[in-house]
């Protein structure tokens, strides 16, 4: 995947017209029976454990674009679930806010030795998974009450919008990885731009990132992480920090064959959900009517389908080090 400075080529075919209706597949797995009294709020089914702390649905339709997301972050890290230069034998490791646990299995079939905690609000994930993987209900914005220094590798991807003290969260990763351990952070941004000019001011992407932004500010959860990650694991106490960046595109724009592809599953994903992403946000943060709702998101499909615009939204993977322990040298 190109630096983030690069400018994607544009692929001459891919210029006008709209994109057709498409039925996207998706391999979907067997939920648990639910465990929890869930709430419904306009035909969307939410978390009951801390209602209200976070916008996201937890039923299918929201599932199906976790997912479709967890492989287009593989194609974007050419199959690589980390970056981070974690030991070969990782005993204990966290993925926090693990959604439908989909991270957590792969992981957990790649290190069958390893023990693999997924936590989440919603008890959402399959039941039959590795022996070596579990699943617990949790909050993590909460004090944890695992064990301090107890994990080698804590993993954490699209937590935007979803901690309002990010310094305690990062420090509360930092307390329980052993020393050196590694914790990993991937993030998207909200906001839709493009390098000729075809995201233009006012446009339905400007309008949906400057909203989002509005939402998370206005909510108490940041939906800027994708560029804040970084400097909160800086000022935490990672040791040995690392960036890296990328333009994710918004359709099959792209003239490379493989930024193409990415680009297809990515317009899927957004029309997956824009709507699980907003819904909770708009009626209940801004107190947009339901009718309200449903006309910006025909705006944003319509967007979502132009080919003459060459959006993308951009990427970070970032991690750090806990520090080693210091090495005795009282016998030296």
């Amino acid at each position: 995947m190109a630096d983030i400075e690069t400018q994607i080529a544009i692929d001459a075919a891919e210029t006008d017209s709209a994109y057709n209706d498409d039925d996207v597949a998706s391999d979907t797995t067997s939920l648990k029976s639910a465990v929890l009294d869930y709430k419904y709020r306009n035909g969307r089914r939410y978390h009951a454990y801390k209602e209200g702390s976070y916008w996201g649905p937890n039923d299918e339709a929201q599932a199906d674009q976790l997912d479709i997301c967890h492989h287009i972050c593989l194609l974007l890290l050419d199959g690589e679930l980390y970056l981070a230069p974690i030991t070969n034998n990782p005993m204990r490791v966290l993925d926090l806010g693990t959604g439908t646990g989909i991270w957590a299995i792969d992981f957990a079939d790649r290190f069958p030795a390893t023990e693999v905690l997924g936590t989440d609000l919603s008890p959402t994930q399959p039941s039959l998974v590795p022996p070596n993987v579990r699943f617990e209900v949790d909050d993590f914005t909460e004090s944890w009450l695992f064990r301090k220094e107890s994990f080698d590798f804590i993993y954490a991807r699209s937590l935007y919008g979803c901690v309002a003290d990010w310094p305690t969260l990062y420090r509360e990763a930092l307390d329980h990885l052993q020393p050196g351990g590694y914790f990993e952070q991937l993030e998207m941004s909200v906001v839709p731009k493009s390098d000729d000019g075809t995201v233009t001011p006012d446009s339905i992407f400007d309008q949906w990132g400057k909203i989002s932004l509005e939402l998370g500010d206005k909510f108490g959860k940041s939906l800027r992480t994708v560029d804040e990650s970084k400097s909160g694991l800086e000022a935490a106490g990672f040791i040995n920090v690392v960036e890296h960046r990328w333009k994710l595109p918004v359709g099959g724009w792209p003239a490379d064959q493989r930024f193409k592809e990415i680009g297809q599953y990515n317009r899927i994903h957004w029309e997956q959900g824009i709507e699980g992403w907003s819904l909770y946000l708009l009626t209940t943060v801004l107190n947009w009517s339901i009718e309200e709702v449903q006309v910006y998101l025909a705006k944003m499909r319509q967007g979502l389908r132009d080919r003459r615009v060459h959006a993308y939204q951009e990427v970070s993977v970032v991690y750090g080090q806990k520090p080693p322990r210091p090495r005795n040298t009282d016998n030296e």
